[in-house]
């Protein structure tokens, strides 16, 4: 009798059969040694190649699904030739097949197997041909790998296979009724809500229960992360969501997470012996450069001791990582020494069996995003929470954004291998057309670079970029381990661009910078990432993208794509106006041509402040050198008031020590700059500041690519001053000023010094609790 069985009751556990044999067919090295692989899109037309090939039968894409002893197991096979009685998984490759690790090849005929036992079960075949179809993406040849299997050897595979699984699916559908059971009656950390907490958490809850997007813009300090976890945490059960992902913009906002989720008893410490603790696993992500143990070696079982069989002490680190559910970054990094494997890859590995995970925003919204493949592919119900979301347009653009330098490869070509001669100097007569083309190599005026917007991506160097990227990996496929890191880099650099221009469009601009002969720099710059995000929001349960400064509405509607049916929710602040002068003095203009103008009167706001209330004051301004003018002004005529500055490219010690002097009892001014390390996200409450001076309306500068910004939203949204200038600017003031007034019990002074601070439109996007004095 067959194993494999089609239909039946509701099955204990759900797992995709590449995620089956993930856990269960892999073993040897973890091997990450460099080889060129083909990029998603090459890998599809080589599927679609291969399958134009087959005769007219030929069936694509094969949905074949069943059960075993209460696992159900599905998935799409590549195809299947009923003429040949031949079932085929298709993979594409660059170079020498030879050097595929053979533990990789091992897998693949794991997952063919398990699509054949499928296959024969659902038809009643009783043998079957089974195929790997090697396809070489530069030669476009096949290589056939078969072998005859009979439905009861398939049927043995697959029941060995899930065997092998049941252990841990029976282990995973216990956790997960005891995560929905303590969840479900989870209460609130705290004896009372805050002002405004309450109604945040409501409406939290409400989004995470019905599956929509919320965007919610709360005051600081009514304790925003707990109001968002615990709802949707409590709505988990009810909506049968799979997995939470927290994700911020700095570390700072990981560690407000992990430590909320730790005071809702999630932490492993919680009672003796773990007792009492939150059945939820918890895990941190973390950067791998930050993660990695040895840094000066290779991703292979060769040169590291934590990759050399790595998949073969898996299986027991990733029982003891869930067992231990609290899995920080510390944690982690405990648990995979004690067996010997690599924290970044473990990490990533508990990243498919954690309940929440928390880490940066590029871990959902990247190009490449690991939480949003994880969710794609196993079909997960995930819930979002975006924290300082007033950043993620910013955070985007960069994602989807790249540059290509003509000197790097300008090096590259001066040292390349015989092979790569040619096609990089096809790049590089494109490179200097384009540079005659938009009007020579000169620099621009001053010495600054000439920069121009170019009407369209210059085809013939993207193409000549494209051989490029070709011709270096065909020659790292054939040269494995061997060759010149620099030819990595510029592999990465022209996939890169590549990717970005396969889909360029009115959504980003390319434009060109021109430093010297020989030094210009392409540019793919997105402009709006709602095209890119639009369809990340929608394959989530439910979205909350919460931020003191979300106002207004629309903008970050707009410009992140969010769902028409988004929520909007402003919390009323529970500060008073009493509790913050605000006041814009006359007179000044801190505008390019007045800056000069400018520092004697925003000096003596500074002084005379400081006299009617001696103290601790942050002062920001537009750029490093108004502001270390305005800092050399004071010295000058008021040497007696202490004062210290920013500096360019500050080390984490170096910002601590500058947030240092801001201590209960100190005085003096901190100087800074708006939108820097020192305008949000750092708390100093009472004493620790009583005031903001704020010379700056942080408005980007009036230039080529921001006037290009502008027309793009004006032509798309009917917004462009206001998207492009105004509202960026201001969200960069009111999260400085922000820094001044953290509880209730807080006083202080905000001065604004700019005379279009009075204008309207600026003054309608101050928070509602501000009143000028």
């Amino acid at each position: 009798m067959s194993a494999v069985v089609t239909s039946g009751e509701a099955p204990l556990y759900r797992v995709a059969v590449r995620a089956l044999c993930d856990f269960t067919a892999r073993e040897g090295d973890l091997d990450l040694r460099f080889t060129p692989s083909p990029s998603a899109r090459e890998g599809i037309a080589g599927h679609a190649l291969v399958a134009g090939r087959r005769g007219e039968r030929y069936e694509r894409e094969l949905a074949l699904s069943g059960h075993y002893r209460g696992l159900a197991v599905s998935g799409r096979a590549d195809g299947f030739d009923p003429a040949l009685n031949r079932l085929e998984e298709i993979k594409t490759h660059r170079g020498d097949l030879s050097r595929m690790p053979a533990n990789q090849r091992a897998l693949h005929w794991a997952q063919v197997k398990v699509y054949g036992a499928l296959l024969c079960a659902e038809r009643g075949l009783a043998s079957l041909t089974l195929a790997l179809v090697y396809f070489d993406i530069g030669s476009e040849r096949e290589t056939l790998l078969t072998e005859e299997a009979s439905a009861t050897e398939l049927s043995a595979f697959f029941e060995a296979q899930c065997e092998r699984f049941l252990s841990w699916a029976e282990q995973e559908a216990g956790h997960r009724q005891a995560r929905d059971t303590a969840l479900a009656g989870l209460s609130f950390p705290h004896d009372e809500f805050r002002p405004g907490q309450r109604e945040l958490a409501e409406s939290v809850y409400k989004a995470a229960a019905t599956g929509r997007c919320l965007l919610a813009q709360a005051p600081t300090g009514i304790g925003k992360t707990v109001a968002t976890l615990v709802p949707t945490l409590k709505a988990m059960p009810r909506r049968r969501i799979d997995r939470l992902a927290f994700l911020t913009m700095k570390t700072p906002g990981r560690r407000l997470a992990l430590e909320a989720l730790a005071r809702l008893g999630a932490a492993s410490d919680c009672g003796e012996g773990g007792e009492g603790r939150l059945p939820l696993r918890v895990l941190e992500l973390t950067a791998r450069s930050k993660a990695c143990e040895h840094p000066d070696k290779a991703c292979h079982g060769d040169a590291c001791p934590l990759a050399a069989g790595f998949y073969d002490k898996l299986p027991a680190a990733r029982q003891a990582a869930a067992e231990r559910g609290w899995l920080d970054r510390e944690a982690l990094r405990e648990v995979a020494l004690e067996h010997d494997v690599c924290p970044y890859y473990l990490g990533q590995e508990l990243a498919r069996w954690s309940d929440v995970c928390v880490g940066d925003v590029n871990h959902y919204f990247d190009v490449s995003a690991l939480l949003h493949g994880l969710a794609q592919a196993n079909g997960w119900r995930l819930a979002l929470l975006v924290d300082e979301a007033h950043n993620l347009v910013e955070r985007a653009r960069g994602m989807y954004s790249g540059e290509l330098d003509q000197h790097a490869f300008a090096t590259l070509h001066r040292s390349a291998p015989a092979p790569l001669v040619k096609p990089l100097g096809r790049l590089m007569r494109q490179w200097q057309a384009l540079v005659r083309e938009q009007g020579g190599a000169d620099e621009g005026q001053r010495g600054r670079p000439a920069y121009q917007v170019l009407d369209d991506l210059p085809g013939r160097l993207v193409g000549a970029l494209q051989q490029v990227a070709t011709a270096i990996g065909d020659y790292l496929a054939e040269h494995p381990g061997g060759a010149d890191p620099m030819l990595q880099e510029r592999l990465f650099d022209a996939l890169g661009f590549g990717r970005l221009a396969e889909s360029f469009g009115e959504h980003s601009l390319c434009d060109l910078s021109r430093h010297g002969r020989g030094r210009a720099v392409l540019g793919l710059r997105n402009l709006i990432p709602a095209d890119f995000l639009a369809p990340r929001f929608a394959q989530a349960h439910s979205c909350v993208l919460f931020s003191a400064t979300l106002s207004p509405a629309h903008y970050h509607r707009d410009l992140l794509g969010l769902p028409d049916d988004c929520v909007w929710q402003s919390v009323a602040s529970p500060f008073s106006s009493d509790q913050l002068e605000v006041r814009i003095p006359g007179g000044i203009s801190t505008r390019l041509r007045d800056r000069e103008a400018s520092l004697e009167p925003i000096v003596a706001e500074l002084a005379g402040q400081y006299r009617r209330r001696p103290g601790l004051y942050l002062a920001f301004f537009s750029s490093f050198a108004y502001m270390a003018a305005a800092a050399e002004r004071l010295a000058r005529l008021h040497p007696e008031l202490p004062h210290w500055c920013q500096t360019r490219g500050m080390r984490e010690d170096e910002r601590d020590a500058f947030l240092a002097r801001f201590r209960a009892g100190g005085q003096g001014i901190g100087f800074a700059v708006l939108g820097g390390a020192f305008g949000e996200g750092i708390d100093l409450p009472g004493e620790r500041l009583i005031g903001a001076f704020i010379a700056t309306l942080g408005l980007p500068p009036f230039d080529p690519f921001n006037e290009t910004l502008k027309a793009r939203l004006e032509a798309r949204f009917g917004s462009g001053d206001a998207y492009a200038y105004r509202i960026p600017g201001l969200i960069k003031v009111i999260q400085a000023a922000g820094r001044v007034i953290r509880s209730p019990e807080d006083r202080g002074t905000l001065v604004l010094m700019d005379d279009r601070f009075r204008r309207v439109e600026v003054r309608r996007l101050f928070p509602d609790w501000w009143q000028l004095g």
